[in-house]
């Protein structure tokens, strides 16, 4: 009888154990679960101006066209001379862009970088780096207007 006494003992240890643990797996799962399904929310820019520090114009008047692309620029790829009627701004998700205005200055935006373009200023983008540059842009447009006007009579150096 105190035999089976100490086996009912022991048997009620080794579930309480694992009940225990069972349960405190369980939480720290559930703990884990609930963080991976929390959304973050991280403001890559809030601005008024272009990356060059200009003001960005005034909203046009009428009903907006709201226009997102995606760019993808070879390694060594450089964009012609153009300038954007539109306010835009985009993100960088991969490589690094060298933006250059028509007067010399430069912008290089990185990997997970936000910029603000200019907008009726010509200027140019180059990849100088080795891999390909993958931004997605946002332009605040209307209907019928070109998101950007190249320049082709504008040589590139």
């Amino acid at each position: 009888m105190k035999k089976n006494l100490i086996w009912a003992f022991v048997a009620i240890l080794v579930i309480c154990g694992v009940v225990v643990t069972f349960t405190t797996c369980t939480d720290a799962k559930a703990q884990d679960n609930s963080s991976e399904q929390q959304v973050v929310s991280t403001e890559l820019i809030r601005t008024s101006q272009s990356w060059d520090g200009v003001e960005l114009p005034d909203y046009f008047k009428g009903r907006p066209e709201l226009v997102a692309v995606k760019y993808i620029f070879p390694a060594g790829k450089k964009l012609g001379w153009h300038h954007h009627p539109v306010i835009n701004y985009g993100v960088l998700v991969q490589g690094e862009l060298t933006i250059i205005g028509q007067d010399g200055k430069e912008k290089v935006v990185h990997e997970g970088e936000a910029v603000v373009e200019m907008v009726n200023t010509i200027h140019h983008g180059e990849n100088r780096g080795t891999k390909p540059v993958i931004l997605y842009m946002f332009y605040l447009s209307q209907k019928d207007l070109p998101l950007a006007v190249q320049h082709p009579e504008i040589p590139l150096e």
